[in-house]
């Protein structure tokens, strides 16, 4: 097996999902490799949180297929999801269970071995800076600290391709400073998806843009390209966002 197959973890093909009046998604094609961090942008209504849910197999595409390292999501659900971990964007937290109890069972879901189990929650716990915390009360930690114990159960059993869903979503500068420097860490022996409407955030955070309008994917590009030619990520994302926004405006 050559190098480049070890380390693609995610291959998108012709991937489409149709609603009964509409395609949310049409026919897109992507892949990722490890250590990338990729910004999936889109404005409401894009096909962005379609794709994830078919990423993640929580929706089943109409056509397409998703390989995660190499596995079959649609054929091999269960193996596959071994190599996934997913943070939606309300993070799916019992909030009655402490820190540790949590994170337990997140690795247990996840297949993590019986004898590695308190080492994968231990690592996990420091890695998303919650230390300290393993007795606490999910519900009485603030939204920063929750947000991180929702990556945390997304990681914990070590995955390759990691999805998240506005992550700093509700959080402070120094909230959003920490996930910035967490995802970072994570790239380096992950792929990583990272959804946002924050332009900036993408522009900080990601190596890669991908930008879908309308189901489609209109711009896939690294952000080391996008910064050589001196182009501003806003004008990009607004110029193939708006200007088929209202057809009959243009046909005036």
């Amino acid at each position: 097996m050559t190098e480049e197959a070890v380390n693609l973890t995610l291959s998108v093909e012709n991937l489409s999902h149709r609603y009964s009046a509409f395609t949310g998604v049409n026919s897109i094609n992507f892949e990722m490799r490890r250590g990338e961090v990729l910004g999936l942008l889109g404005p409401n209504g894009a096909g962005k949180s379609t794709t994830m849910r078919m990423l993640t197999g929580n929706l089943a595409p109409s056509t397409g297929s998703v390989l995660i390292c190499g596995v079959d999501l649609l054929k091999n659900p269960d193996t596959a999801k071994i190599h996934l971990g997913y943070l939606p964007e309300i993070p799916p937290l019992y909030q009655n269970m402490s820190v540790d109890e949590y994170l337990r069972l997140a690795a247990t879901l996840h297949r993590v071995a019986s004898h590695c189990l308190e080492s994968a929650v231990i690592e996990t716990r420091h890695h998303c800076g919650l230390d300290g915390r393993g007795r606490q009360i999910i519900g009485t930690l603030s939204k920063g600290f929750q947000q991180r114990v929702g990556i945390a159960q997304a990681i914990v059993h070590n995955p390759d391709v990691i999805i998240l869903d506005e992550p700093t979503s509700g959080l402070d500068p120094n909230q959003i400073r920490e996930v910035r420097h967490l995802i970072g860490a994570l790239a380096t022996h992950s792929s990583v998806i990272f959804s946002t409407h924050i332009l900036s955030e993408v522009e900080n955070v990601c190596d890669r843009v991908l930008i879908m309008h309308q189901g489609d994917i209109v711009f896939d590009r690294k952000m080391g390209d996008i910064h050589q030619q001196q182009i501003h990520l806003d004008a990009i994302f607004t110029d193939l966002t708006q200007k088929h926004e209202n057809p009959e405006e243009q046909r005036q």
